[in-house]
């Protein structure tokens, strides 16, 4: 799937993007609020500035992926794979990371502790 068409069937009305390959996609400032990407692979994702607060991400790889600046508020990131993820400059506010996976490559949010966090290191 391409961003041009979950941005169309998002706009539909369409929120469960489960197990979606979304690999490489560039949805920078795209406004996807309350979206369900469970499971779904978003490696090397470019989500820079975008409005995903709510949003399901459990499960999900977004290894690689660039969050900069995005406002990832209350949105449930259990289990994703954030290995090389840039989270810098993300609003997390009530956002879950338990038993999600980063590396030493992986870029957070100034003052963010990934062990208070239930987080692994992997």
């Amino acid at each position: 799937m391409d961003a041009d068409e979950l941005k169309r069937r998002y706009v539909a009305g369409e929120r469960d993007f489960s197990i979606a390959d979304l690999s490489r996609v560039k949805l920078i400032k795209a406004y996807l609020p309350g979206i369900n990407l469970w499971a779904a692979n978003l490696s090397g994702a470019n989500l820079a500035k975008a409005k995903l607060w709510g949003a399901n991400f459990e499960g999900a790889n977004l290894s690689r992926a660039n969050l900069t600046g995005a406002n990832l508020s209350g949105a449930n990131l259990s289990q994703a794979n954030l290995r090389g993820a840039k989270l810098n400059n993300v609003k997390l506010y009530g956002a879950n990371f338990t038993g999600a996976f980063y590396d030493e490559s992986t870029r957070f949010v100034r003052g963010f502790d990934p062990i208070s966090q239930n987080m692994r290191l992997i």
